[in-house]
């Protein structure tokens, strides 16, 4: 269950007015569309509003790989190099899915690709030709519908208003279509959060005429991790650099995410020609497809702790095992 709503912050008069302009008769949404309107309504979705969000500054909210400067972006590419070959780099566009406002991995980076496009939040995804397309911590930041196993039967969560505030809800039957995913019975009080939407996102960028890598750096679990380990589900927020289970504190100032599910996104590519998708921890993938750059790079830091060696140290052990990668190639 939420939390308590007696120590939130109120929502915005603004956010309410949009909340009751989406909603039902009775004041009540499915979680995924309360979740699209808190974080990509045009004016007062999170992700929309200009804000920073990413890095350890005051009023941020939390880091990423990205946080260590060009490092990442370094790191990156000598791994696209180590896939793709050396050969292929000066003929392949670099496309970023989803930076931050002003922000790319290839600032300060010196690479060979022969060209780079920066596509954010918003704006339309459109690929052709030879390409690397990148994300990190994109397809955590969809939309996903909530559900729980009460007596005998899913119920899908929604949120209502009700007396100004914001509170969980179950959202009618005859209102919802369930999902095919979910399992015909579950442990009394199993939740799910299932991130459907970051499957559409996949299926759009893979339908597209585009050859070349796919590589998405985020954080997710197997379909039958979330099956069989996950009973409380995998949602949270993120404000000022703490982790809470209150989803509905605050909307449209702080992040909302749940953990999504790499066999899904897998089986999406291998639906569209991508050879063998591959799934690595962060660690592993680095350690693997950018030997050589850490090779040099841990041999030129090696008579002191610099800076860089401390941003590696984070990449590869700190956020190592926390995030994942999966990555595919697509020739034709």
């Amino acid at each position: 269950m939420l939390s308590s709503t007696d120590t939130r912050t109120p929502p915005s008069p603004a956010f309410l007015e949009a909340f009751r302009a989406s909603a039902d008769t009775n004041g009540r949404m499915p979680f995924g569309q309360f979740m699209a309107l808190a974080l990509y309504h045009p004016t007062l979705g999170y992700y929309r509003r200009d804000k920073k969000r990413v890095g350890y500054g005051r009023g941020t909210d939390f880091y990423t790989a990205s946080t260590t400067g060009p490092l990442f972006g370094e790191l990156v590419h000598a791994a696209c190099r180590s896939l793709l070959g050396k050969e292929k780099m000066a003929d392949t566009t670099f496309v970023e899915l989803g930076a931050e406002p002003e922000g790319s991995i290839l600032n300060g980076v010196q690479h060979a690709f022969g060209a780079t496009r920066t596509i954010r939040i918003g704006e339309p995804i459109t690929l052709t030709g030879k390409c690397v397309v990148f994300s990190n911590e994109l397809f955590d930041a969809q939309p996903f519908r909530r559900f729980r196993f009460e007596h005998g039967s899913w119920r899908e969560l929604g949120v209502q208003l009700r007396d100004g505030s914001l509170h969980e809800t179950l959202v009618p039957l005859e209102a919802i279509a369930l999902p095919s995913v979910l399992p015909a019975c579950a442990p009394e009080g199993y939740q799910l959060d299932l991130p459907l939407s970051s499957v559409t996102l996949a299926e759009q960028i893979a339908a597209q005429p585009w050859t070349g890598l796919f590589v998405a750096f985020d954080y997710g679990k197997t379909w039958r991790e979330l099956l069989d380990a996950t009973p409380a589900g995998t949602a949270r927020a993120y404000h000022r650099h703490t982790q809470s289970n209150d989803l509905l504190a605050r909307p449209g100032d702080q992040d909302l995410t749940c953990h999504i599910c790499w066999d899904w996104l897998a089986e999406t590519l291998r639906n569209h020609r991508f050879a063998n998708p591959q799934v690595e921890s962060q660690e592993a993938f680095l350690i693997r497809r950018a030997a050589d750059f850490l090779a040099k790079t841990v041999t030129a830091e090696a008579t002191h702790l610099s800076q860089r060696k401390l941003g590696l140290l984070q990449l590869l052990h700190h956020l190592g095992q926390k995030f994942q990668v999966l990555w595919a190639l697509r020739e034709k």
